[in-house]
């Protein structure tokens, strides 16, 4: 009997997909093959994201674009937005299924539930103070070198301008030894990088007696075959002298942290309620370089918040550019309903947040190439996780540890190089890559 075809869309944060991997295999145990998005499929599923309104916008438009490509498929809406706004998404008629960020281990016993009967469901449940870390199988994706393990889940920060909470529930973490039995399987799959994700990683284990991050990094670590650890976001407050020493002390944790800032402004840190000012800031990032040096420290930074004056903006782009970033991701405020920043007055026009995101993004855009040209002339691991090319010329790209993306040129052979973790000198930079020449493979 010929196999029923699944397709994926994802949008948003590495959580989600994280999630879409695991769902993926959820499907395919259970006789599903997976397909393309754009190509005929029975079943369609969109991992939805709702941190700004353009991200409920493009999750309507998929929702909308899988309709049309097969009007008689399964349309299933989950994610953060079938969560926070479950009406909403449930009044578009190309949906016959919403279910939101938990309780989706059946998902395709729900879906076969729908083939039989074809009227709309809504399945989303409120999150209450027991729910548990949801069990969906680890992801495993054929020819992948780098994966995501989700390990952690929840917030309770309480930013005024963040829908997370509401919509990803309490704190919750993935047991120590059921995060080490899926790195295993990970690894034992192909994988040689693994991705530590979670909505509040920093705090993984505090609701669990005697774990915290550190811990479950050095289990990690003994992994036979893992080549690298990578650490998804962590925020300024969850870095601990216990986490540093566990990064300084390894060799397979990457030496890159992606640390959100949000803003270089005091007066807007205080209004979105984030636990620290810029100076708290400075301070620890002068920290973790007198411990590495060369760290790569990334961050987010968001433009046009309620009440940012320009003396704000400039501010934020002076405290930036101080702090020298290997990469920045830049996004504009965009109102979220029920959170208090939504109400907040001074909303800004859209035209000013346009220009200052510009501004931020090309500030971002020196400082990452600032920071890449400081490895030119030096020796770096680059795990290549695709090959292109043709004839005699071929290339690698890959990242290095800290996460510098790299086109190496390889010998007359494209073949056999994927998932290879090699050694090359850093000969110079094309556009954003750096550019490697191989010393050696392991």
């Amino acid at each position: 009997m010929k196999k029923k075809k699944v397709a994926f869309y994802t949008l948003g944060c590495k959580v989600n997909f994280c999630e879409t991997e695991a769902l993926q295999t959820l499907f395919e145990k259970a006789g599903y093959s997976v397909t393309d998005f754009d190509r005929p499929a029975d079943v369609y599923v969109i991992n939805t994201c709702t941190v700004t309104g353009i991200s409920d916008h493009k999750s309507r438009k998929a929702i909308r674009r899988a309709r049309r490509r097969a009007p008689g498929a399964i349309i299933v809406a989950t994610g953060c937005y079938a969560q926070g706004f479950p009406d909403e998404v449930e009044a578009m008629e190309q949906v016959d299924l919403v279910v939101g960020t938990h309780g989706r281990e059946n998902l395709p016993q729900l879906v076969a539930e729908l083939e039989q009967d074809r009227s709309p469901r809504q399945l989303v449940r409120p999150y209450g103070d027991s729910c548990t870390f949801e069990m969906l199988p680890p992801g495993r994706r054929r020819g992948r070198t780098r994966g995501f393990l989700k390990i952690q889940e929840g917030c309770n920060q309480g930013c005024t301008y963040c829908i997370v909470p509401a919509v990803r529930g309490p704190l919750r973490s993935l047991p120590p030894e059921e995060a080490v039995a899926r790195a295993q399987a990970m690894v034992e799959s192909g994988y040689r990088e693994i991705v530590l994700t979670g909505i509040h990683l920093g705090l993984y284990g505090a609701e669990l007696e005697g774990v915290t991050l550190a811990v479950l990094l050095e289990e990690l670590e003994r992994i036979p075959g893992l080549l690298r650890l990578r650490l998804s976001s962590i925020e300024p407050s969850d870095i601990t002298g216990e986490l540093v020493e566990r990064i300084i002390a390894s060799e397979k944790i990457c030496p890159h942290l992606h640390i959100p800032l949000q803003s270089g402004d005091g007066e807007i840190l205080s209004m979105m309620n984030r636990p620290y000012t810029p100076e708290e800031y400075l301070y620890l990032v002068r920290w973790l370089r007198s411990m590495k040096s060369d760290l790569a420290i990334s961050t987010d930074v968001m433009v046009g918040f309620p009440g940012e004056r320009e003396e704000n903006h400039r501010r934020s782009l002076a405290f930036v550019r101080s702090v020298n970033f290997s990469r920045l991701h830049v996004f504009a405020y965009s109102p979220r309903p029920g959170t208090p920043a939504a109400e907040f007055p001074g909303q800004v026009e859209r035209a000013v947040k346009e220009r200052r995101s510009r501004e931020m993004i090309e500030l971002g855009k020196k400082m990452a190439a600032s920071f890449r040209r400081k490895f030119i002339g030096s020796r770096q691991e680059v795990l290549i996780e695709k090959v292109s090319g043709q004839d005699s010329q071929f290339f690698g790209e890959g990242f290095t540890p800290h996460y510098l993306r790299t086109r190496v040129s390889l010998d007359g052979r494209g073949r056999g190089w994927t998932g290879k973790a090699v050694e090359v000198i850093i000969e110079g930079e094309e556009g954003e890559f750096l550019r490697g020449v191989p010393l050696r493979q392991t």
